[in-house]
């Protein structure tokens, strides 16, 4: 089992909460995932790890209370255990000095986009950073990004902070006034389908992240299967990180809306 050291708030329904990981700290990357499971009977769910600290030993993951499973996790407090916590799992991200990145990143997607931020800023590049959510209440971890990119872009959708607008046009608003060389995209797949179709006219190489159902993580199963430039890729093993161009989102989305009435 795996203790929880620390639990914070980042709104009402999305909880950070640091863990005792050693073995998975030394070894994640940016764009590895873990998963999760909470009791000996509890759902398996694949979360992005947002970051470790090797001197303590622990992973931070954060989750945003949807279904029963999630919300069990939330739940829990410092000092709890985890049941199971199996990873860093799929594909690292592929980081290299390419010039200026464009991260977007929506809602929770937030939270795993910090690391590969971090990465690309480590690299060389010169990191902005757009961030979207619905109202000022759920922007998250805007600090973290300020410290770790050369330009934060905040867009909601009703104003109340930033810009009101969507993170396209956060996006479109660097387009217009800089050459980017890669866009990194990480949010709801509704999202990320329209930033791949802008990113796609303007011919900017664009990568997704994607968040599909899991349930082994190893590839067994199959739950997490897409398609990917018209070839069946699993995001467990193959991803979850691809290119965004490629991706059937509309596959996806048909896929992902499966357990919304069990939800």
């Amino acid at each position: 089992m795996n203790k929880i050291v620390s639990k914070e708030y980042f709104s009402e329904h999305v909880v950070k909460l640091e863990v005792e990981a050693p073995l998975i700290a030394r070894a994640r990357k940016a764009g590895h995932f873990v998963i999760v499971k909470v009791g000996k009977k509890g759902e398996r769910i694949p979360l992005t790890i947002a970051g470790s600290d090797l001197q303590k030993g622990t992973i931070t993951l954060v989750i945003q209370a949807v279904g029963n499973s999630s919300k069990k996790i939330c739940s829990l407090n410092e000092g709890d255990e985890i049941t199971d916590l199996v990873g860093p799992l799929g594909q690292a991200t592929h980081i290299e000095k390419v010039g200026t990145v464009v991260c977007a990143g929506g809602g929770v997607g937030v939270a795993p986009l910090m690391p590969i931020v971090e990465a690309f800023h480590n690299a060389g590049n010169r990191v902005i950073v757009v961030l979207a959510a619905r109202t000022k209440e759920l922007v998250i971890l805007e600090e973290q990004m300020r410290a770790n990119s050369d330009e934060v872009i905040i867009m909601t959708d009703d104003g109340s902070y930033g810009t009101k607008g969507l993170v396209t046009d956060g996006i479109e608003q660097v387009i217009k006034r800089e050459k980017v060389d890669l866009c990194v995209t990480i949010g709801p797949a509704i999202m990320m389908k329209f930033v791949s179709a802008l990113t796609k006219k303007h011919d900017i190489p664009t990568v997704a992240s994607l968040n599909t159902i899991m349930v082994d993580g190893t590839g067994m199963c199959g739950a997490c299967r897409i398609t990917v430039g018209g070839k069946t890729k699993f995001v467990c093993v193959d991803g979850p990180e691809f290119n965004a161009h490629e991706v059937d989102f509309d596959e996806m989305l048909m896929r992902l809306s499966a357990y919304k009435g069990i939800e």
